[in-house]
C-alpha cells in the first residue's frame, strides 16, 4: 500500500468515526469523491489555508453538498480548520453542517446541497474571472443524479457559448442514479453541448491528475469520473441502503478493520 492510499484510508476512518459519533452524514457519497478531492487539493488547485479568500486562488465548489464529509476531511487535512472540529459535526455549536455553508466553513466557496446549483455558481464565477482577465480556474464536482436537473444543461450551453476554458467540471458518475433514470453516455452529451469531455477512473490518482491538467482549447472541460459509491467498504459499495446512513458500533469496527 503506497503513502497516498494510506492517507486516503486514514481520511476514510476519520469520516466513518465522524458519522458514527454524530449519527449523520452521507458516507458512501463522501467515499465516492474522496480520491478526486485528494488530487485536487494536493496537486491541482491553488489555495491558501492561512488566507482562504486570497484573491489569486482557484475556486472549488462541491455541488453534491450531501457529500460534505469528504470535503470537510480534506479541508481539515489541508489546515483550513482543526481536525478536532469534525468531532462536533452536525451539533448545534458546530460550523460543520450536513451541507457546506460558505458563510461558516473556511475554504467553502458556495453553500450547496440543493442539487443542480453548483454548476451555475461555478459558471458565474468562471465568467467573472474571464471578464476581469484573472488567471485562475474554477472546479466543480457534480453528482450523476443532479445531471437530471435542467440547470446543469442550461449552464453547459452558456459555458460553451462563452468559451469558458477556465471552468472544469468533474461528474461523479457512480451510477447511483441508474435505479431511477439511466443517463447513458455523459461524455457524448457534454461534447454535444460544446465541451471538451473525457472519461476516467475516478479512483485512479494519476488519471485524475493528468486529465485535470488538460488544456481544453477554448472550451469548458468535463471529466466523467467512473466511481464506486462507498469505495473501499464491502457492505457499502454500490449499496443504496448506505446513501444516508451512519454505522453502528459493530458495523464501525468491521469497516475500520477493512481500512487497515
Amino acid at each position: 500500500m503506497d503513502n497516498e492510499e494510506l492517507v486516503i484510508n486514514d481520511l476514510k476512518r476519520i469520516i466513518l468515526n465522524t458519522s458514527a459519533k454524530s449519527g449523520e452524514g452521507h458516507v458512501a457519497s463522501a467515499f465516492s469523491i474522496l480520491d478526486i478531492l485528494w488530487v485536487l487539493y494536493k496537486k491541482i488547485i491553488k489555495v491558501n489555508p492561512l488566507d482562504p479568500y486570497w484573491s489569486e486562488r482557484d475556486i472549488f465548489i462541491l455541488s453534491k453538498g450531501h457529500a460534505s464529509l469528504g470535503l470537510y476531511a480534506i479541508l481539515a487535512y489541508k489546515g483550513f480548520f482543526s481536525i478536532s472540529e469534525l468531532d462536533k459535526f452536525c451539533t448545534l455549536d458546530s460550523f460543520l453542517g450536513g451541507h457546506p455553508d460558505c458563510n461558516k466553513v473556511p475554504g467553502v466557496e458556495a453553500s450547496t446541497g440543493s442539487l443542480g446549483h453548483g454548476l451555475p455558481f461555478a459558471l458565474g464565477i468562471a465568467f467573472s474571472k474571464k471578464i476581469q482577465k484573472k488567471i485562475s480556474d474554477v472546479y466543480v464536482i457534480l453528482g450523476d443524479g443532479e445531471c437530471n436537473e435542467g440547470t446543469i444543461w442550461e449552464s453547459a450551453l452558456i459555458a460553451s457559448n462563452h468559451k469558458l476554458d477556465n471552468l472544469k467540471c468533474i461528474i461523479d458518475y457512480n451510477h447511483s442514479n441508474d435505479r431511477a433514470l439511466k443517463l447513458g453516455d455523459l461524455k457524448a452529451k457534454f461534447m454535444s453541448f460544446g465541451w471538451e469531455s473525457y472519461v476516467i477512473d475516478g479512483h485512479n490518482h494519476e488519471q485524475i491528475y493528468q486529465f485535470l491538467l488538460k488544456k481544453s482549447n477554448g472550451k469548458p472541460l468535463a471529466i466523467i469520473a467512473e466511481t464506486i459509491k462507498g469505495k473501499g467498504i464491502k457492505q457499502m459499495e454500490s449499496n443504496p441502503a448506505w446513501h444516508h446512513k451512519s454505522p453502528n458500533k459493530e458495523e464501525l469496527e468491521i469497516m475500520l478493520n477493512e481500512l487497515l
